[in-house]
């Protein structure tokens, strides 16, 4: 198979071909892995490579499927991993040069799920700070390069590293965490497909904390197919993480048929401030949804403004991720970044009384919200209020920094606060070239729900097969 189509094809696509021995595990790898070298100099989105780990399960992957040992649709399929997974033998640095000797002694449960998949580590991705902050700006490790643009834009937080590499095709998929939009952020701002899964559903033993109430860990690809096989190979309970639950995953159902279904657009809450070229670009997907099948209206969806009036500090995140990092900041303070210092260490004053009055307020609101889909599949919005912006800029001015992170946020730590599951998927590109992400909000436990909306949207769109110019860096 040409080298210059291989990453043009979807996790599914490339499957077939190992199955049938069109292409093996060992070529694929090693083609990603030039691609990265080739590409990452100028995109930085790998903390590091591991290529001699990773040919080394390559090999194995296809001695097995030689000898016809098939472990399913992954077998054989490389992947990358945000630098919050523990990997044996690697550091976890959570985007901090402080961390930089914290080597794990035993995977993450999901990196496990992966191994037993089949699937073939790469490497692992740069990420923000202690992965506090959705703009995606790193300056111990260096902030990666949206590839939609020769000019440094953002590339969203925290899963920047990830995103930018499946937006370059430098990987097919990759993992990543979300705590307040750390999948979708970057999946919109990057033009690709983002799950954030319920909490509870995929196991976090071995990922580096930010906040025990909301840390959630989600798959990131190309396609909604993709990250349904990924996701329907990390999810279920695991014994070293309490918070993971037995629930029923439902069923996907039909590709593109979805007359079955009522999916509302939500209006309060999510549309004030949203720039108009997002705005008109996310209405736009109603009579797509209808011409699928499925009946289109608008609903209030009054809980979305009750949960940015419940959290005004983000006193949850902050006072978790305080409480998690407090040695750091005590004896280390001078090493770690200013900016994730200043959103953290405010925590110190937030009450006791008021900590938990809001996880208590919390939880109500979390009842009331999925009640709010008795009669509705899902709701739409757009992922984020503004699309990529200049590096250059948010970096010349904190308080531009600090707006631009809160319009990054704004739309996705709804879905946290409610403990929603939400997909991220491209819907249009703005006038300067930029990717548009639409969220699609389903209710707790519903992943299949919505991965069936978005597989059925992508039927009929081709905005998800776009690739970056600065992707074909390289290419003859």
């Amino acid at each position: 198979m040409a080298g210059s189509s291989i990453h043009l094809q979807s996790i599914a696509g490339l499957g077939r071909l190992l199955r049938s021995g069109e292409l093996s595990p060992v070529e694929l790898s090693r083609h990603y892995l030039a691609r990265i070298e080739t590409l990452d100099p100028s995109l930085n989105a790998f903390r590091l490579l591991s290529p001699e780990r990773a040919l080394d399960a390559a090999r194995a992957a296809e001695s097995d499927l030689r000898a016809g040992r098939n472990l399913g649709p992954l077998h054989g399929i490389p992947y990358v991993a945000k630098d919050l997974f523990d990997v044996r033998g690697l550091p976890t640095t959570a985007g901090a040069r402080v961390l930089e000797d914290n080597i794990a002694d035993r995977d993450a449960a999901v990196i496990s799920r992966m191994n037993a998949a089949g699937m073939i580590l790469l490497g692992k991705t740069n990420t923000v700070q202690f992965a506090y902050g959705g703009a995606g700006v790193n300056h111990d490790h260096g902030t990666p390069h949206n590839p939609w643009l020769a000019e440094h834009h953002l590339p969203g937080g925290s899963s920047s590293g990830t995103c930018v590499a499946v937006a370059a095709r430098m990987t097919p998929a990759g993992l990543g965490t979300d705590t307040g939009g750390s999948v979708r952020i970057p999946a919109s701002l990057c033009g690709i497909t983002g799950l954030k899964t319920t909490v509870g559903r995929v196991s976090r033993a071995g990922v580096y904390p930010l906040s025990w109430t909301l840390d959630s860990v989600g798959p990131l690809a190309t396609t909604v197919e993709d990250a349904a096989l990924i996701y329907r190979s990390i999810r279920g309970v695991d014994p070293e993480d309490d918070s993971t639950v037995d629930r029923p995953h439902g069923d996907g159902g039909p590709d593109d048929d979805l007359s079955d279904l009522r999916i509302a657009f939500a209006e309060s809450g999510f549309w004030d401030g949203v720039d108009a070229e997002i705005s008109e670009l996310v209405r736009r997907t109603g009579p797509i949804f209808e011409g699928l099948g499925a009946q289109v209206d608008s609903v209030e969806f009054s809980e979305a403004q009750a949960a940015r009036e419940l959290n005004p500090r983000a006193g949850i995140i902050a006072a978790e991720a305080y409480t998690l990092n407090r040695h750091l900041l005590e004896e280390k303070l001078d090493q770690l970044d200013p900016i994730v210092v200043s959103r953290m260490l405010p925590a110190r004053e937030v009450p006791a009384h008021e900590y938990l009055r809001t996880t208590l307020e919390r939880k109500a609101l979390c009842r009331r919200a999925a009640r709010a889909f008795d009669d509705i599949d899902a709701l739409l919005c757009p992922t984020t209020m503004i699309a990529a912006r200049p590096f250059a800029e948010v970096e010349a001015d904190t308080a531009v920094y600090h707006d631009v992170n809160v319009s990054y946020l704004r739309n996705t730590a709804i879905g946290n606060i409610l403990g929603l599951c939400g997909l991220s998927v491209p819907c249009g590109f703005t006038s300067k070239g930029l990717p548009v992400g639409l969220m699609i909000y389903g209710r707790p436990f519903d992943e299949e729900g919505i991965l069936r909306i978005g597989q059925a949207f992508q039927t009929v769109t081709e905005w998800h097969l776009r690739v970056p110019d600065l992707a074909w860096a390289g290419e003859a």
